[in-house]
């Protein structure tokens, strides 16, 4: 499972928002909305990463929705970084494309497991 696609993008994106957090905290002065960033950003890995271990498919599905919740809520943050100015289009674009990409994959996982 550490092989898995959403793995590895999730842990890619973590690894992004770590790196965000610091450029927000050390060249923008920005405090509150990076740590929520942060939080929500890294949760979605980490729930991955737990799902790994899920005791049946409804634990399985529960961990991939938990981190879903994350995603949505880093997407929201990000949309508070962009127009507030914090962060510029590029930064946004890419970062909100990779998450739209997590998401969809989380998404299509969950549909799979389901139709099973």
């Amino acid at each position: 499972m550490g092989d898995s696609v959403i793995y590895k993008l999730s842990k890619s994106y973590a690894l992004r928002i770590i790196k965000l957090y610091s450029y927000l905290c050390d060249e923008k002065k920005e405090y509150v909305i990076s740590k929520q960033i942060y939080r929500s950003g890294t949760s979605i890995g980490a729930n991955i990463a737990e799902s790994i271990y899920a005791q049946s498919d409804a634990d399985y599905i529960n961990k991939l929705k938990i981190s879903l919740k994350e995603a949505s809520e880093t997407k929201y943050w990000l949309e508070l970084l962009f127009e507030s100015d914090i962060i510029n289009e590029t930064q946004y674009n890419s970062l909100s494309n990779d998450i739209n990409t997590i998401i969809g994959t989380t998404i299509n996982i969950i549909n799979k497991i389901n139709k099973k």
